[in-house]
């Protein structure tokens, strides 16, 4: 068994119930503040953190091509049963350094990380931010949720300021056109609050 990626801590063991708990909520709920932002005709996403793959699937539903990244093999291996789509290319692959993403060359409309980036220390969000923004194509779009609230036990996380976010993505070309705080769509998370940051790239 490889070892486990730094901030992928629990997520293994929980995958069972994960993968059922996170279906329940609806992407249009999840994502309400940044839809505006994701293209109308057909696209390339990159879903880093994918999880169960329930916004990789919608967004596929779409007509949109999504290459799905996620760490976790239970996690992964659970949402390719779980949405088997020809528009979905699921890879292993982990956050700083996304070798495996990197090395395809590719660019992407939309990337997309989705209660990810809470998981790297201030040392590893300095080193992915311009890995993560080399993957925007020119006028594509980041868009990040940043939690904030306590942390499950078992589980490594940090509280990450939007502004240090909008400070990173800015050395990178990357401006920054939403910014707002909403509540938790997730039952039983009235203590947890998150930031919608998205980002253009020039």
């Amino acid at each position: 068994m490889r070892p486990r990626i730094s901030g992928t801590e629990g997520y293994a063991q929980e995958a069972p119930d994960l993968l059922k708990a996170y279906e329940k909520i609806a992407v249009e709920d999840v994502h309400n503040p940044v839809l505006h932002l994701i293209p109308t005709t057909p696209s390339r996403l990159l879903d880093i953190g994918a999880g169960t793959g329930r916004d990789a699937a919608r967004f596929a539903e779409l007509g949109h091509r999504v290459v799905a990244v996620e760490p976790v093999d239970e996690l992964r291996q659970g949402a390719m049963a779980l949405h088997p789509s020809k528009n979905i290319e699921w890879i292993a692959d982990s956050l700083p350094d996304l070798p495996v993403v990197e090395a395809r060359g590719e660019t992407f409309d939309v990337v997309l990380l989705t209660a990810v980036w809470m998981h790297l220390d201030e040392r590893q969000r300095s080193q992915a931010m311009p890995i993560v923004a080399s993957l925007v194509q020119a006028g594509g779009v980041l868009i990040m949720s940043l939690r904030h609230g306590p942390i499950p036990k078992g589980r490594r996380m940090f509280d990450v300021s939007a502004e240090e976010t909008i400070a990173l993505a800015k050395a990178e070309r990357l401006s920054c056109v939403v910014n707002t705080l909403t509540g938790s769509v997730q039952a039983g998370k009235d203590d947890v609050t998150w930031t919608r940051v998205a980002f253009r790239k020039a």
